[in-house]
């Protein structure tokens, strides 16, 4: 995989689709590499987009031993990134999880160098975390194996075909020395309570949101509050039975609603 150098140490990332085409950066959650968009990635490409997916710091081949995973920092790796591919140029960005909570302080921090943003399974701040919860997101962040069957169960419908290659390939990426690191870290922002800046982002924005998402005790009302607490114009797309996870557990419908956000926002080229 390609490198980009910072400071602080190495982002891998990939690229596929025309090189003259408008861009998208894809940013994956926690406990993730960038495989996890394995099935939206082409379906993108396929439309006339440039997409690179990035292994965001201390997952995947990116390198470990950061000094911190915060999503300042990881925005700012992002920013980096879209700079490094595109120059002054901007990218729409699609973010997932706690990914979404850097790719929105891109944008705040960076307008010009975002041109849009799709979150997929963010978080509006307003639900409370149960005890139970907080308990049990500690525990699977113990070990690759219990993250692994934490990742499982967020699929409530359907598997990829190609689930096994995809988990078996997880667990080996986060049994490396220093793997852990970025997830239990990454446990701790998010149940502290991210602040995401949704309020100082003016650019176009859509908000994909599973409606089994385990994650939310009511995700369509979840990602309604995310939406609305964004300054620029936003819309909710709701995938049927789909967990944490739409862009892999149905990434047809997903992909579709992604391009029909994009087709108003960054037209691909013929």
């Amino acid at each position: 995989m390609p490198i980009m150098k910072t400071p602080e140490g190495r982002i891998a990332y990939e690229q596929t689709g025309p090189a003259d085409a408008p861009l998208l950066v894809l940013v994956h959650g926690m406990g993730d590499t960038a495989a996890t968009f394995r099935l939206l990635t082409p379906r993108l490409a396929a439309a006339g987009y440039r997409v690179a997916t990035m292994d965001v710091r201390g997952y995947g081949a990116s390198s470990s031993g950061w000094p911190d995973y915060a999503t300042a920092s990881v925005g700012a790796d992002l920013l980096g990134l879209i700079r490094h591919l595109n120059g002054d140029a901007p990218a729409t960005v699609i973010a997932h999880s706690i990914g979404c909570s850097s790719a929105v302080w891109a944008a705040a921090e960076a307008p010009r160098a975002v041109s849009a943003l799709v979150l997929i399974g963010t978080f509006s701040g307003e639900a409370p975390i149960r005890t139970w919860m907080k308990a049990a997101s500690r525990l699977v962040g113990r070990s690759a194996a219990l993250w692994a069957l934490f990742v499982r169960s967020s699929y409530p419908t359907a598997k990829p075909a190609d689930f096994g290659h995809y988990l078996a390939g997880l667990r080996k990426s986060l049994r490396r020395p220093g793997r852990l690191a970025p997830l239990r870290a990454q446990i701790e922002i998010s149940l502290s309570g991210v602040q995401n800046r949704y309020a100082e982002v003016t650019q176009p924005a859509l908000v994909i949101m599973g409606t089994r998402d385990a994650d939310f005790a009511d995700p369509a009302a979840d990602a309604a509050l995310s939406a609305a607490k964004l300054a620029g114009p936003a819309r909710v797309h709701l995938v049927e039975g789909a967990g944490h996870y739409p862009h892999a557990e149905m990434p047809a419908e997903t992909a579709e609603a992604v391009l029909s956000q994009l087709r108003h926002a960054t037209p691909a080229q013929a």
